[in-house]
């Protein structure tokens, strides 16, 4: 019996032995964070990455007198003029519009008197127009021009055809073995880039609609239309809801149209205020965009706050979830920013248009803002990202959720005018009215000495249409 146990006993250490040894080589050569999170490198995921920038190359002007005077210095002689067999095509008014090179230098690059070549500079124009694009894009990876494939609404997207570039070669090791070739349209293998041709940043996001009504009130007063907003924006009641009150409450007959022309008036005031006011400003933006109903079909709120302060910086209503619409929130975002903090960080999902809507803020001429989109993918912590920005993610959650418990009262929006005076006025009572437990004791996110002189909410709403309307005069009459 003893031998028995002995022998069970060796066999244990030497088991023992052939784990440590195991674990050792996993630890080496498996790295455990992607095994954790493998499915990042499928090639099924490929086509939600943003590829980097393209290298951009600009066609430079020449003086073809400067470049002779270096040929000679080069060569030991200059460049001679074009000696022709035949009659030459070429009209000597026809300059070269790359280096200035008169008629003497030019080929009839067709021999049909249309298309011409420098011999100073290589340079092909038809009849004085440049035959290639003032820009050229070209691969980041095997320097080979992109070629235009699809002409979008707001944007070109170009594509590297090469197939020996790099970053086709190694997407298209990814794909899973005996693949057949009528299903390599469904992986997304060569490098593409989007080129916009809408200039979103020279769009004005502070324009004011010219169909709002008249503060001149003839049976009512501003006390009343207060009393609407705070009804309506504060305690979320709809429309037929809020008229129904100011009737039993206050014995105010009021129609349910009145109110909504009094939302849609204050909206229009109040959001020049709410949009340039100077709000403070953390290193951390996060963003995410949620769903409303807009007679029935899906429409997109997206939403951008900072993490500290927990203020609504960049707000917008949208029909779809294209790109254009992220631009113009992050512009609304950074609103007075001409430099970001170190250490910036810019949190959201999984969606493609955040980064490329920050590919755009690094190309602006002016001003550019280069900063990185930190996405946390999933619902879960299946990576480190995920696992250090998953706070940051659920408090923009939390914001959407506080917006959806106004928002469902109402049973969705009759038009997207609607559903943006709406958000306005609701951005504005969670900016400067609505109280926050977690900034002392029910405190406003930001303070505004005007307001805390008011007594009442409906005075409050006043005040803010006060401070709306001054700065409307102050931007129409600088």
């Amino acid at each position: 019996m003893s031998n028995i146990i002995h022998y069970l006993l060796l066999i244990n250490q030497d088991l023992q032995k052939t784990i440590c040894q195991l674990v050792l080589f996993i630890i080496k050569h498996i790295p455990l964070r992607q095994m954790a999170f493998n499915d990042c490198s499928s090639p099924k995921y490929q086509k939600f990455k943003t590829d980097i920038l393209p290298v951009i190359l600009k066609p430079e002007k020449h003086d073809y007198r400067f470049l002779n005077e270096y040929y000679t210095w080069k060569y030991g002689k200059p460049v001679a003029p074009i000696k022709r067999r035949k009659v030459s095509t070429v009209p000597d008014s026809c300059v070269c519009v790359r280096c200035g090179a008169p008629h003497e230098y030019l080929y009839d690059n067709n021999g049909k008197g249309k298309e011409f070549l420098c011999k100073m500079c290589g340079q092909t124009f038809v009849n004085g127009k440049n035959a290639m694009s003032p820009l050229r894009l070209m691969c980041p990876y095997c320097r080979h021009s992109l070629t235009a494939k699809k002409d979008r609404k707001h944007f070109v997207l170009h594509k590297c055809v090469n197939k020996k570039c790099s970053y086709y070669q190694a997407n298209y090791r990814k794909l899973p073995k005996n693949l057949p070739s009528g299903e390599l349209y469904k992986y997304k293998l060569h490098y593409i880039y989007r080129e916009f041709n809408v200039d979103f940043f020279k769009m004005d996001i502070n324009s004011l609609p010219d169909y709002a009504a008249s503060l001149e009130f003839r049976k009512m007063n501003a006390h009343i239309m207060g009393l609407c907003l705070t009804y309506k924006v504060n305690l979320g009641l709809s429309l037929r809801k809020t008229s129904e009150a100011l009737k039993d409450i206050h014995g105010i007959y009021i129609s349910h149209t009145m109110v909504a022309n009094y939302a849609r008036t204050a909206a229009v005031l109040v959001k020049p205020f709410v949009d340039n006011f100077p709000y403070e400003r953390s290193d951390t933006f996060i963003a995410d965009e949620t769903y409303i109903k807009v007679k029935g079909l899906k429409g997109y709120v997206w939403f951008i706050i900072d993490s500290v302060k927990r203020s609504i910086i960049g707000y917008r209503v949208s029909a779809d979830r294209g790109v254009a619409h992220a631009i113009l929130a992050m512009r609304m975002a950074f609103n007075g920013l001409t430099k970001l903090p170190e250490n910036f960080k810019f949190v959201a999902d999984g969606y493609a248009a955040y980064p490329l809507a920050a590919q755009q803020f690094a190309l602006i001429q002016d001003n550019p803002l280069h900063f990185h989109i930190t996405q946390v993918i999933g619902l879960s912590n299946n990576d480190p990202v995920s696992k250090q920005f998953r706070p940051f993610k659920q408090i923009v959650e939390r914001l959407n959720r506080t917006f959806k418990a106004s928002y469902r009262q109402s049973c969705g929006y009759d038009n997207f005018d609607g559903a943006n005076f709406d958000l306005a006025l609701w951005v504005a009572y969670y900016n400067f009215l609505r109280p926050h437990y977690s900034f002392g004791r029910w405190q406003t996110l930001n303070h505004v000495h005007l307001l805390s002189n008011a007594d009442n909410m409906p005075a409050k709403w006043q005040f803010l249409l006060f401070l709306g309307q001054n700065l409307i005069v102050s931007m129409n009459h600088p």
